[in-house]
């Protein structure tokens, strides 16, 4: 079994200002992410899961060092490559587990025909079905944006700036390329994400410098709870 890697992970809210001078200088020693569009960005849309209690909401809001939250995320409105994924947070650090899933497998998920995740050769389903049927955890809200990403070899890093978040408020509809949304966060603000291994090398530590503005607790799945 692959040995789980945690990373770094820190987070601003960033103008556009900020954003433009960033990314001009990214975009010297970064490369662009290889999924990035004739724009440089991708569609990003994650069905997130929580149970009645709002567990994963409630932890992160109280920040518990030691949380899990699970989502379904689609790329680009391609359903032809989505994944099942658990993103852990451990003393300040994050990791993530993943698997492939089925648009069929999805959509039996959603409408609470489970027993297919219990009998998977996937850990993953059958740590999802075990959750929901012992936690309740069920799909509960959709979050979609746009990313734009860059990668640098040194130090793994990963440089993302995430624009336009949206949820479609009440509906677990992963699928619906006409589902109505909400902004959930002033479209003034980008957020910018810097995930690394074991070190940010110093050159990334200068490229990405925003002025006074400290790292911040930025949940994209917090934002768009707010509106159910």
């Amino acid at each position: 079994m692959k040995k789980l890697q945690y990373r770094h992970e820190l987070k601003h809210y960033i103008n556009l200002s900020d954003y433009i001078a960033i990314r001009n200088r990214l975009g010297c020693i970064m490369r662009l992410d290889k999924n990035a569009d004739e724009n440089r960005e991708y569609l990003i849309r994650s069905l997130y899961f929580d149970n009645f209690q709002n567990k994963a909401l409630r932890e992160k809001i109280d920040g518990i060092n030691h949380r899990e939250k699970f989502r379904i995320r689609l790329y680009n409105n391609d359903a032809s490559f989505i994944r099942l994924e658990k993103k852990m947070k451990n003393n300040g650090l994050c990791a993530k587990v993943s698997a492939a899933i089925s648009k069929e497998e999805c959509i039996r998920i959603i409408n609470g025909d489970i027993d297919f995740l219990r009998n998977s050769d996937k850990p993953l389903f059958n740590e999802l079905y075990i959750k929901m049927k012992n936690q309740f955890l069920r799909p509960k809200t959709i979050v979609d944006y746009t990313r734009e990403a860059y990668v640098y070899k040194m130090g793994n890093v990963r440089i993302t700036f995430d624009k336009s978040i949206r949820t479609g408020i009440n509906s677990r509809n992963l699928f619906d390329e006409n589902l109505t949304t909400v902004e959930v966060i002033d479209n003034r603000f980008i957020v910018l994400e810097v995930k690394y291994d074991n070190f940010l090398p110093e050159i990334i530590q200068d490229i990405i410098q925003v002025n006074e503005r400290r790292a911040t607790s930025v949940s994209k799945y917090v934002a768009a709870r707010l509106y159910g």
